[in-house]
């Protein structure tokens, strides 16, 4: 099915820019008049070389278009496109149009608080979406100021990249920007709670919705508190002043990724925002994002790449700095770990997979094509590059080189070339061989133990040959004791002696980017090892070693549950997708036979009784035994009498009612007096999870409904719907959807797109028809053609996914 949108291709957008250079954008919104479409008045100054172009639209009607002054007719509108033909010199286009409010995160985002009733708005400008809001041309290197005038109900407050006025009810008045590039643009408006500080002569601020305002206000002090911190250190190694004046961070309802760097007003996903008690590791993650973010104020709003093959600019870049300064400055010096447990595996396996593409230069013909690799690749690999580079070249090196680029190239936009020539100019040296072997070539290379040469051997991928030298620490136990040893392996086969007997885990610590398995010794001898290690960096070395072993067929999964049982990862706290809990349960379980999910709970029986009350990990234990859990009547129990410190919160009881969902032991009825027991945005998500879960063909069907579009709902209920609907032992009532999927996927370009489209086409795979055949139909979907490209991009990973788990049951066969 034909999409309905062209996506810009990289030649048009290097011919557009060619062509005019863009002085001033003057936007009207009228966000009161209506609840599904929005006035939108764009006038566009100009200058062009003479010839013609194209300007970005996507509107639900066009009431004028005037070009110079004289009338355009919109039905030239074609496909998002609006063609003008221009002389040389200055120009001035208006765009009078009615603009659609959408509801899946893109765009301006306009989301009902089931809460309280409320409306809240959000715009997410990314990656071709910011046509839907204001008349543009879309692409990164034509940056130009911005004026916003927008009318809204009156008790709404609007918040944007710059500062605003309120002179009169209704009425806001924003002030000019600096020069930004379009996906750059955002407004915030609806009646948030709004909480504001100063530091260093920076106005700050905090919203969330109305709903929220006690959480945010108990937060307030955390996220304040950390603000200051993350610029003081940016502005310490930048030595370069935050130029976009004021800096508020805005928790908004239903945003796709984690946050948006947008200048001056950087939205963030609201769950963040706690409302139940959270782990150690869910705060780790909001103060990397919110370093990452800031660090994008330089890295990405200050510069920003000419084009989307560069877009590791700001990713690798942002996710190095946020880590490191979070791990450096604030109370969260444990960055590193948690950025290993969360991070390291989903680049390794995207590296490993028929989406690999380079750091850097990756290809992206269109900008449709590179919204699918901000992955793994462009944030963990890029950091872990970033991260090897400034320890060669030192601090001084490092960001000499950067304060280079960022003075040269201020407000404006450039390419790696550009990045590394400041590089070598403050004295790295030629990063030629750098550049070639770890940016510009795709893959990881393989580093595995040989005991019987006493040599580690390194070899590339086959498809992408490279010639890269590891430097890294190895752990080796010898009698019970953990001994590092440092390692560097620049050849095919590196000598490196091995006590017999001994365990070793080669780059314990993630100081290379490499796939590193255990051997058969090491992974026999893990049981008995990990419950006495006490180092968190080194168990996450090892847990990473058995993920990607498993990955690989490289090991059996009964050795690794076996480990699992040893030693629940309860200090990997977090149960989000990429993390070891998650993995342990949707992974392991499934394919280490008959009984798995009865030792994991058991596992996690056992942790709850031997940690402390109230601890973090107790809560990781309790979390891990209700999502395999068996017994009805336990679960039950826990929701009036939970273990001693453990309080049932809003996402405990909620977590206890899915999981009874998908034991059949509870109905549609008490899951609607859940939720309007409880009727807040998280609940209406967790209820979506709950009913799609059921062993039901209604809710089957219900759910179905989510992702064929029948049922128009918000983005986060699309993915919850997808994650309930394929859950193990539903094997009988889940089979029809196997087909359905194939039949019904080309379809779902005509009601979704962008990120949604792809997340959509991922969460609603078959996952648990591990089969020949799903692998085989997978396959020949993803060659279509006549796909949209994020949805064969996505097709073609899940297919890689379902293939190891093939390859891992015909190598391990279970009982």
């Amino acid at each position: 099915m034909t999409h309905p949108y062209r996506s810009l291709q990289q030649a048009e957008a290097v011919a557009r820019a060619d062509l005019i250079t863009v002085e001033e954008y003057d936007v009207r919104l009228d966000l009161a008049a209506d609840e599904r479409t929005f006035g939108s008045v764009t006038t566009i100054r100009f200058r062009s070389a003479g010839g013609p172009t194209f300007v970005d639209l996507k509107p639900v009607s066009v009431r004028s278009i005037r070009l110079d002054g004289r009338p355009v007719d919109p039905g030239l509108l074609d496909r998002g496109r609006l063609p003008v033909d221009t002389a040389e010199g200055e120009h001035e286009l208006v765009v009078d149009a009615v603009m659609p409010f959408r509801n899946d995160g893109e765009g301006l985002h306009r989301s009902v608080d089931p809460a309280d009733g409320r409306h809240y708005v959000y715009g997410m400008n990314f990656m071709e979406a910011a046509p839907t809001v204001y008349a543009c041309f879309d692409q990164p290197d034509l940056k130009a100021p911005y004026t916003f005038h927008v009318t809204a109900p009156a008790d709404w407050v609007v918040i944007g990249n710059a500062s605003a006025r309120n002179p009169e009810p209704g009425v806001w008045e924003l002030e000019r920007t600096k020069p930004l590039s379009t996906y750059f643009v955002t407004l915030v408006a609806g009646p948030y709670h709004v909480l504001r500080d100063e530091h260093d002569g920076i106005p700050l601020g905090l919203s969330a919705r109305a709903s929220l305002a006690a959480d945010l206000d108990a937060d307030a002090d955390e996220l304040f508190t950390l603000t200051r911190q993350c610029f003081d250190e940016m502005h310490r190694l930048f030595g370069i002043r935050y130029p976009f004046g004021d800096y508020h961070q805005a928790f908004v309802p239903e945003f796709n990724a984690g946050a948006m760097e947008n200048p001056g007003c950087v939205t963030f996903r609201d769950p963040l925002v706690f409302s139940s008690r959270v782990t150690r590791g869910m705060r780790i993650q909001r103060a990397t994002t919110l370093a990452h973010e800031m660090a994008h104020q330089w890295f990405g709003d200050i510069v920003t790449p000419r084009w989307w093959d560069d877009l590791w600019l700001n990713e690798s870049f942002a996710e190095y700095l946020g880590v490191r300064v979070t791990a450096d400055v604030t109370e969260y010096d444990d960055a590193w770990t948690d950025n290993a447990y969360d991070r390291r595996m989903w680049g390794l396996a995207t590296d490993q997979g028929p989406s690999t593409h380079p750091v850097a230069g990756n290809g992206a013909a269109s900008a449709g094509a590179a919204l699918q690799d901000f992955d793994g690749i462009s944030y963990s690999k890029g950091s872990s590059c970033l991260k090897q580079l400034a320890a060669a070249v030192g601090d001084d090196v490092f960001f000499g080189g950067v304060v280079d680029h960022l003075t040269r190239h201020r407000f404006g936009n450039a390419t790696m070339h550009d990045l590394f020539g400041s590089w070598e100019r403050a004295g790295a040296g030629d990063l030629s061989s750098f550049t070639s072997q770890w940016l510009r070539t795709a893959g990881a290379d393989t580093l595995a133990l040989d005991r019987a040469a006493g040599v580690v051997r390194r070899s590339a991928p086959p498809a992408h040959p490279a010639d890269r030298a590891h430097t890294f620490r190895a752990a080796l136990a010898v009698d019970g004791r953990w001994l590092d040893r440092p390692v560097r392996v620049d050849g095919p086969a590196t000598p490196f002696d091995v006590p017999p007997g001994a365990a070793v885990v080669l780059d314990a610590y993630d100081e290379s980017w490499a796939v590193v398995h255990p051997d058969e010794v090491t992974v026999a001898e893990l049981p008995a090892l990990l419950p006495a290690v006490t180092d968190d960096r080194l168990r996450a070395g090892i847990w990473n070693g058995l993920r990607g072993a498993l990955h690989d067929a490289a090991v059996d999964p009964r050795a690794v549950l076996d480990a699992v049982v040893a030693s629940l990862p309860v200090e990997d706290t977090e149960d989000t997708r990429r993390r070891t809990l998650t993995w342990v349960l949707g992974t392991v379980v499934p394919l280490a036979g008959p009984g798995a999910l009865d030792r994991v709970h058991g596992a996690a029986l056992a942790k709850l009784d031997a940690l402390g009350p109230g601890s973090e990990r107790q809560l990781a234990a309790f979390r891990t035994a209700i999502s395999s859990a068996s017994e009805p009547e336990r679960l039950r129990d826990w929701l009036v009498a939970p273990p001693d410190g453990i309080a049932v919160d809003l996402d405990l009881r909620w977590r206890i009612l899915v999981r009874l969902a998908t034991l059949g032991a509870t109905d549609a009825g008490e899951l609607q007096a859940a939720l309007d027991a409880e009727p807040t945005g998280s609940s209406r998500v967790e209820h979506t999870r709950a009913v799609a879960s059921l062993p039901d063909p209604e809710a089957k069907e219900w759910a179905w409904d989510r992702f064929t579009g029948k049922a128009d709902v918000p983005n986060y209920e699309i993915e919850a719907a997808g994650n309930g609907m394929w859950r193990g032992g539903q094997d009988t009532l889940t089979a029809p959807y196997v087909d359905r999927y194939f039949a019904d996927l080309p379809a779902t370009v005509s009601v979704r797109s962008g990120w949604v489209l792809a997340d959509a086409t991922e969460f609603f795979f078959p996952r648990t028809s591990l089969t020949d055949e799903t692998l085989r139909r997978t396959r020949e979907l993803a060659t279509d053609d006549d796909l949209d490209p994020a949805v064969r991009r996505r097709l073609a990973d899940q297919a890689d996914v379902l293939a190891r788990m093939l390859a891992v049951r015909a190598r391990y066969p279970q009982p």
